[in-house]
């Protein structure tokens, strides 16, 4: 959800203070990196879920405040679109059950906020992109009521001096989309299912440049988000959204800036675990520069400066408890919300099995890939999902006779061999590791994705935005996970 603040608007002395805090705060950072202070913790787990409310006409319900009020819990909060909310589950240890804890604490949140929309009369999805969603839905009318999401408004269009916000996506059989927006309402179209893990510090630079790698055919899998303001996209139209929502920036000349606040990165991490966090000090100005006490030592200004940026696989500074020892966590972004709650589980499980599985192994991938063919593969796959041809994207072409280009379907199938060793290597339980993995099986067997879903279901309602959203909820109130509902 981001850091609340209390002010909206802010002047050249703030920008000042806050960048020489932040100054401060990524020299310390380094100073625990370069003396091993960070945490040795066993491998953990956690996740976030953004979703949506309806009403029982199909259409987004901006009455988020009512539905926290409803459920009455802090871990359930508001997101910038008022249709929009977000579950927040604590962590869990990898090993053992903990992942069944994490999935069973996730269905009893769900089952909260489910019935508290039921309360007000709403439904409450899990979806990417709403298909009822309508452009002239994202207008400030619709913003939540927290001043950060005021200020990140503000802020947004002084740095882009003024211009506005432009998508244009083009998609499958020629379709094509244009939209202009002069406020950062865009963002609120889309909506994720984020993986945390954390790591010893020893290998958590192994894993961020795993999960690079991992994204392509993780996307590919979990496709669920096919669909914007009636026209048929991308597989997961979530990555070019959020990217040119939020994303494309502009200097005062008009032209654009060299690095993405929204996008798949710049690099592998090389050397340290700092490295992101350099990148951010030196090539974003600061957002949000609102003043914090970090008398506790917990660097509030670095970690309000890096919840402005949203790379798909972002580092997150935390601490193990209060008053523990610093950690830096994997925050996996690239995957939609829904279709099932099995299904998220399933996603979880595979996403944290092949991420290990890559980074524990003795000679680096990322060695043998390069950044930008990960890059590739990310937007190829977000692209055609299953469909997407993809290259070498785990180091490993040659192997056994591997061509040099596969299918991202047959690339997802052959990856849960190394996510379920992951899964081993993170000591998951086994019935709970082949339980998961055999249902991400199930839907990459018989290419019935979220997204493959929708598209079925959108020529059965000859286009009818509504009807299809109506009937989504209803397969995703049956427990089911895609592939097992009706494709009728």
């Amino acid at each position: 959800m981001g850091q609340e603040i209390t002010q909206s608007h802010f002047h050249r002395q703030d920008f000042d203070r806050f960048g020489a805090q932040l100054s401060r705060e990524t020299a310390q950072l380094h100073a625990w990196v370069e003396a091993g202070a960070l945490s040795a913790r066993d491998p953990m787990a956690g996740l976030e879920l953004e979703a949506w409310l309806i009403d029982d006409q199909g259409r987004p319900a901006p009455r988020n405040d009512e539905l926290l009020a409803a459920v009455g819990s802090a871990e359930v909060v508001s997101e910038l679109g008022r249709f929009n909310f977000e579950l927040n589950v604590p962590p869990q240890s990898a090993a053992g059950d903990g992942l069944q804890r994490l999935a069973d604490d996730l269905h009893a949140l769900w089952g909260r906020c489910t019935a508290a929309a039921r309360s007000l009369g709403l439904q409450a999805v899990a979806i990417g992109i709403l298909p009822s969603l309508r452009d002239d839905d994202l207008t400030l009318a619709s913003l939540s009521a927290r001043t950060r999401y005021r200020a990140l408004n503000e802020q947004v269009l002084r740095q882009r001096h003024g211009r506005p916000v432009t998508l244009d996506i083009e998609g499958a059989d020629g379709q094509h989309l244009r939209s202009r927006h002069q406020d950062v309402m865009l963002e609120a179209a889309a909506t994720s299912f984020q993986v945390h893990l954390q790591m010893p510090a020893a290998q958590m630079l192994r894993v961020f440049n795993a999960a690079a790698l991992a994204s392509g055919v993780l996307v590919a899998g979990c496709a669920n988000s096919p669909l914007l303001f009636g026209r048929q996209l991308w597989q997961e139209t979530r990555i070019p959204l959020f990217e040119q929502a939020l994303g494309v920036w502009t200097r005062a000349d008009g032209s654009h800036a060299d690095l993405s606040r929204v996008g798949f990165g710049s690099g592998y991490c090389g050397f340290a675990l700092t490295e992101p966090f350099v990148e951010n000090l030196e090539r974003f100005e600061p957002l949000l520069p609102y003043a914090l006490d970090g008398s506790d030592g917990t660097l509030p200004h670095l970690r309000l400066h890096n919840g402005t940026i949203w790379r798909w696989n972002r580092p997150i500074l935390g601490f193990d408890a209060a008053g523990g020892p610093p950690h830096i966590r994997l925050e996996h972004r690239p995957l939609p919300a829904g279709p099932s709650l099995p299904d998220m589980v399933a996603n979880l499980a595979w996403a944290l099995g092949l991420i290990t599985d890559l980074a524990l192994q003795p000679y680096p991938s990322e060695a043998r890939v390069p950044f930008e063919q990960a890059r590739a593969h990310f937007h190829a796959a977000a692209r055609s999902g299953l469909q997407a041809v993809l290259g070498d994207w785990d180091g490993a072409a040659g192997a056994h006779g591997r061509p040099a280009q596969v299918h991202a379907a047959d690339a997802a199938l052959a990856s849960l061999v190394r996510a379920r060793r992951g899964l081993e290597a993170l000591r998951v339980a086994p019935a709970f590791a082949d339980r998961q993995l055999a249902l991400v099986g199930q839907r990459l067997r018989s290419a019935r994705t979220g997204a493959a879903w929708q598209l079925a279901q959108w020529r059965a309602c000859a286009g009818d935005a509504r009807a299809l959203t109506l009937r989504y909820a209803q397969a995703q109130a049956s427990g089911l996970p895609v592939h097992d509902w009706s494709w009728a």
